[in-house]
């Protein structure tokens, strides 16, 4: 026998702790290859973890709801694979002792110190990450309990103690800073205050006696926030055109037959889209960036957020990687797939990371355009109206006459910071010449 020590895998490169919401299985428990164990939360997505080993659980170091960092062994496994007494892999593996007491001690030893480490004196939980950045930022214990958390039981989040900072809190190398340069700091009454240094605080709502009172849910709560986020952050501009896709209607009404015998799953009008996206953005590099301060990273890989609704009627932005680089059956496999494990709750941790760009779809629900809030730290968003049947003008070399085409509009969000309107205007105009210059008769 062997014991094999379950780590909370990497989840990409700006996630570095979770929280753990489930055990899906209990000690004593056996567990198959690839079968999940427990579910985790992070500020992004929930996911859940796959055994890497086949065995009988032996031992939980977690309790639900504690925020574990990345590469910490979060269960041990019994595996029966190998004769040695480890197992194969030495970055996983433990050696077997006869002294189960031991074992059961350091445990506890090393979950009290965490307990130490994280809970505040009140009793309110940080992460070891929200804790160093508060530390390394000079926040003071009273100050960080009174920031409000947008994360599960209303715990404070990276990104919150981040935006805390950016609302103007001075941080201690700052002050440190002040002093050494002998500049005064200076108290300045209301009237001095400029409108974009103001805290903005909601309105005071009244409840009446048969009002429902009801609780945000997580994401839903992580989506309000970073809303609010990505509107003080970008100077939203929006452009719209109206596209004709009449000749991809025809195309697709009559190639999704046997398209669908083939492939053996529906070409919808989504993939068309995307596609045209990733190839316009392949011209306009500039709107395929993101700010840092007063600098612009120009992103090398166009990778293509595709916001999807969930059952409980929020959105997740899963992402497909190097989206230029995909054919239209290539993209219409992508689409599919992360839209049916983004409703499923399927979708991995590093498959909502690093997008460049997002598209979303405001057609689905019947609008014929909207104006999207930009994806931070993207620079840009497209909305794709619904496909109507309209009168339209219809220029020939005999003249102009009326008839009924398939157009759509499409709306365009950019930040003005660094995308000025004729940036933003051109490139949904080659977005539309892209989708009206479509070959009705083409294979895919």
């Amino acid at each position: 026998m062997a014991k094999f020590e379950v780590k909370l895998p990497k989840m990409g490169e700006s996630v570095a702790e979770a929280t753990i919401t489930s055990w899906l299985k209990q000690v004593g428990d056996s567990v198959e290859l690839d079968e999940s164990i427990v579910g985790i939360a992070t500020d992004k997505v929930d996911s859940e973890i796959p055994s890497e080993v086949e065995g009988t659980v032996i031992d939980l170091l977690y309790e639900v709801d504690s925020v574990v960092k990345v590469g910490e062994t979060i269960a041990i496994i019994e595996t029966l694979d190998n004769e040695n007494g480890t197992v194969a892999d030495e970055n996983n593996a433990i050696e077997i002792t006869d002294n189960i007491e031991e074992i059961e001690q350091e445990v506890a030893k090393t979950i009290e110190s965490l307990s130490i480490e994280k809970v505040s004196p009140s009793g309110k939980f940080f992460s070891p990450l929200v804790r160093n950045i508060a530390e390394t930022e000079g926040i003071s214990m009273d100050e960080l309990e009174s920031i409000i958390g947008t994360g599960m039981d209303n715990r404070v989040t990276k990104n919150d103690i981040l935006a805390y900072l950016k609302s103007g809190k001075n941080s201690k190398k700052e002050t440190a800073k002040k002093i050494e340069d002998k500049k005064p700091i200076v108290i300045t009454t209301a009237k001095e205050i400029t409108p974009s240094k103001l805290e903005v605080k909601a309105a005071p709502v009244s409840v009446n006696g048969d009002d429902e009172i009801i609780e945000m849910s997580r994401m839903g709560k992580m989506i309000a926030h970073h809303m609010v986020q990505s509107v003080q952050t970008s100077a939203h501009v929006q452009s719209f055109i109206e596209v004709d896709v009449t000749n991809i209607v025809k195309w697709r009404e009559n190639i999704k037959d046997k398209y669908f015998a083939r492939e053996g799953e529906k070409i919808t009008y989504t993939p068309i889209f995307m596609q045209a996206v990733a190839k316009v953005i392949k011209n306009f590099p500039m709107i395929n960036i993101s700010v840092n301060g007063d600098k612009i990273i120009k992103r090398k890989a166009i990778n293509l957020g595709m916001a999807a609704s969930l059952a409980d009627g929020n959105l997740i932005v899963p992402v497909i990687k190097n989206a230029d680089q995909l054919n239209l059956v290539g993209m219409t496999k992508a689409v599919n797939d992360l839209a049916n494990r983004a409703r499923s709750g399927q979708l991995k941790p590093d498959e909502i990371q690093d997008g460049t760009y997002t598209v979303t779809n405001v057609g689905s629900f019947g609008s014929v355009f909207g104006t999207p809030i930009i994806n931070q730290p993207q620079v840009a968003i497209l909305a794709l109206g619904a496909v109507r049947k309209v009168p339209a003008v219809i220029e020939t070399a005999e003249g102009d006459f009326i008839g009924i085409r398939h157009k759509m509009f499409i709306s365009h969000s950019y930040d003005h910071r660094v995308v000025n309107g004729a940036l933003g205007g051109m490139f949904i105009k080659e977005v539309k010449d892209y989708l009206e210059s479509w070959n009705v008769n083409s294979e895919f």
